[in-house]
């Protein structure tokens, strides 16, 4: 009878999943344009956060399953006072969210980036980037993307107008460093910028500039008033 109770509890296990092993879900609704609704799964949540292995399955608008990303180190926060409870679907707003949905290559389509961690600059978030390919109908982890993704100051900006990647990062107190790259199609990522900020001196800001023009670098150096120094 034992036996027999115990390959019944092990068929429930099975056929429940996450329920039966303490594992949290979560749901971000109306996540992109061309995305519904995305569902997270990881074990281990504590003190409003939650962290180590986790997966996201993506779903389009017409509930379909698009595809299921697995994070090694799925780092995420919840809100103050939010009640967790393991099996429970959990709702989460985009600011909560470990991914993040744009077009970070310019071709049109939508991307992803899926938190990997605090392996950033000064131990900020840090993100494995995919890039949707057309070809296969699938996303797929670009190196380039996730490089820069995951050794500046979280994640880096896009500015779609002009077609770059800004990433930045500081050193010590008082030193930025931006730098700007450009996507080039069936090419990769070129580094078209790089700016110093130097704000060692109360009084004064000094920044460098470096940029590619015409396939050439031109350095740039100028030393601003503190007090009218606007990023």
């Amino acid at each position: 009878m034992k036996i027999l109770n115990y390959y019944r509890s092990l068929s429930a296990c099975i056929l429940l999943g996450p329920l039966c092993f303490g594992q949290y879900q979560f749901e971000v609704k109306e996540v992109s344009k061309n995305y519904n609704n995305a569902i997270i799964t990881i074990e281990n949540c504590f003190d409003e956060q939650c962290k180590d292995r986790g997966t996201i399955e993506l779903y389009d608008n017409k509930n379909t399953k698009v595809q299921t990303f697995t994070s090694e180190d799925l780092v995420f926060y919840l809100n103050k006072g939010q009640k967790l409870v393991p099996g429970k679907m959990i709702q989460l707003t985009h600011e909560e969210s470990p991914f993040i949905i744009d077009d970070f290559n310019f071709d049109g389509t939508e991307d992803i980036a899926i938190r990997n961690g605090n392996k950033g600059n000064y131990s900020s978030a840090s993100y494995d980037v995919y890039v949707f390919n057309s070809t296969r109908m699938a996303f797929v982890k670009s190196e380039e993307l996730t490089e820069i993704g995951s050794n500046y100051f979280g994640l880096f900006g896009v500015d779609a107008k002009r077609k770059r990647l800004v990433a930045t990062g500081k050193s010590g107190c008082c030193m930025i460093f931006t730098t700007e790259y450009q996507v080039i199609p069936n090419k990769g990522l070129e580094k078209v910028l790089e700016r110093e900020e130097d704000m060692t001196n109360e009084d004064r800001v000094k920044v460098i500039t470096r940029e590619k023009i015409n396939n050439k670098w031109v350095t740039r150096t100028k030393v601003y008033p503190a007090g009218q120094y606007n990023r």
